[in-house]
C-alpha cells in the first residue's frame, strides 16, 4: 500500500506488486501486512457516513449494499475495474497507491523518470495511452479508478502518520514526475473516510476502454448529482485516464451548478470538460472521450 522503506515494499494482496516482481521492475524485501480488523471493515457514523479499511477489497465494495445505496458511483467504479478475479484479491488501498500502468515504466530494460530515469521516454515515444491533461514532466495517467470515484465524494485517506489527507494530497499534483503518489517512506494507509452523501443524489460512473473487458480506461468519469424543481442542485464530476491524478472537472461543474437540467446547459457542461487539457500529439482523442462520458452520464442524472 506504500513504500516500506527506501529498499522495501508492503505487500497486502500484491496483484499489482507480483506483476512488477515478475518483470523485474521492483526488486528488494518486501514487508506482508497483517489484514487486522480495522484495516478490513466498513464503519458507519453519524448521518451515514463510511470509514472504509484500506483492506476492504474492490469486489466487496463492488457488492456492498449499504455502499451502493449511499454511494453509488463508489460501488459502480469498484464494479467496473479490472476482472472478477482482480477484484476479489485487490484492496482498496492497495488499489490508490498502485504504480503506473505506462509500457515504458513497466520495461525493465528501460529507463524513466519512476525509476531514477533522466527523462520521460513516453513524452517523445510511443503515448498512444498518455495523458490529456500534461501537467508534469510524466506524460502516463495515474492508474486508479477508486482514486477518481474518491474525489468525487470529498474523501479523505488516512495513513499510519497522518489523519485526513484529501485525494490531491496523497497523489500529488502531478509535478514530481518520479513518483505515483505522495506517501512517505514507510507510511501506509489505513482507512479511507467518506463524508455523509447528499440527499436525494444519484451517481453514475461510465469508463471509455479500447476493448470490452478488463482493459485500463483511455478516460472514465464518476459524476454526483442532486436535480430538484428542474435545476442541479448538487454536482460532481471527477475523471481519470486523462493526467497524472484524477481530476474534478470544474468548469462543467460551474456551468451546471444551479442551472437548468436542460439539453442546452449539459451540452455547454460536456463541451467544458476539456477546459484546461493540453493533449499530447496521440492523445487528442481523449478529449472527445471526455465530452462525451460528461454528456452521457448528466443525461442520465437528469432524466
Amino acid at each position: 500500500m506504500s513504500m516500506a522503506t527506501a529498499t522495501a515494499e508492503f505487500r497486502a494482496a500484491g496483484t499489482d506488486l507480483s506483476e512488477r516482481r515478475r518483470s523485474g521492475v521492483s526488486r528488494g524485501p518486501l514487508v506482508d501486512i497483517a489484514a487486522r480488523p480495522e484495516l478490513t471493515d466498513i464503519e458507519w457514523g453519524a448521518g451515514g457516513a463510511a470509514r472504509i479499511g484500506a483492506f476492504v477489497t474492490i469486489a466487496a465494495l463492488a457488492s456492498n449494499e449499504r455502499i451502493a445505496a449511499a454511494y453509488p458511483g463508489l460501488a459502480a467504479s469498484a464494479l467496473g475495474l479490472a476482472t472478477p478475479q482482480v477484484r476479489h484479491l485487490a484492496t482498496l488501498g492497495g488499489n490508490l497507491a498502485q504504480r503506473s500502468r505506462c509500457w515504458y515504466f513497466r520495461n525493465p530494460h528501460i529507463d524513466c523518470l519512476k525509476k531514477s530515469g533522466a527523462d520521460c521516454p513516453a513524452r517523445d515515444g510511443n503515448h498512444l495511452y498518455g495523458v490529456a491533461f500534461d501537467l508534469g514532466p510524466c506524460v502516463a495517467p495515474h492508474p486508479s479508478t477508486m482514486a477518481a470515484a474518491l474525489l468525487a465524494y470529498d474523501a479523505r485517506v488516512a495513513t499510519d502518520q497522518r489523519s485526513a489527507l484529501t485525494i490531491g494530497e496523497l497523489l500529488g499534483d502531478g509535478s514530481d514526475g518520479s513518483a505515483d503518489h505522495a506517501l512517505r517512506p514507510g507510511e501506509m494507509i489505513r482507512s479511507i473516510a467518506l463524508p455523509p452523501p447528499q440527499q436525494s443524489e444519484r451517481a453514475l460512473y461510465k469508463r471509455a476502454i479500447s476493448r470490452t473487458h478488463a482493459e485500463w480506461p483511455l478516460a472514465e468519469v464518476c459524476a454526483r448529482a442532486v436535480v430538484k424543481d428542474g435545476a442541479f442542485q448538487f454536482i460532481r464530476l471527477a475523471a481519470g485516464g486523462i493526467a497524472p491524478r484524477p481530476l474534478r472537472l470544474a468548469a462543467s461543474e460551474a456551468a451546471l451548478q444551479g442551472k437548468p437540467a436542460d439539453a442546452a446547459t449539459i451540452a455547454e457542461a460536456a463541451k467544458l470538460a476539456t477546459s484546461g487539457a493540453k493533449p499530447l500529439p496521440m492523445t487528442g482523442y481523449k478529449l472527445d472521450l471526455l465530452s462525451g462520458l460528461v454528456k452521457d452520464l448528466v443525461e442520465r442524472l437528469a432524466s
